[in-house]
């Protein structure tokens, strides 16, 4: 289980860095963010997808998009100059919240 929770987590961030490429390949006109986004996305969707040979698809999901969308919303925030309303950072409170009530209750068993 530690090792498929370990897999999914670097999953989201494979996923995190690979919207941030894309962010920077400017529509995918700039060559090596482009290809670092293809080779982020890949990465990301090869672990989630071993992470799904023996844990549940909804849960998995669930946490993988959002989590991945707390933290990439973070990331733009950070690294691009996004700005959020409180609105916004309300909803994201909202995911993660969503998110650990998601793992707590996914199988404790390999």
């Amino acid at each position: 289980m530690v090792w498929h929770v370990l897999m999914l987590l670097v999953a989201i961030a494979c996923e995190t860095v690979a919207t941030g490429l894309l962010k920077l390949s400017d529509g995918m006109s700039r060559l090596w963010p482009s290809v670092g986004m293809l080779a982020g996305y890949v990465a990301s969707l090869f672990l989630l997808s071993v992470v799904l040979k023996s844990m549940p698809v909804g849960p998995v999901y669930a946490v993988w998009s959002g989590l991945g969308t707390a933290v990439t919303a973070v990331v733009g925030v950070w690294a691009f100059g996004d700005r959020l309303s409180s609105g916004a950072w309300l909803g994201l409170a909202l995911v993660i919240s969503g998110v650990a009530l998601l793992s707590y209750h996914l199988p404790r068993h390999d």
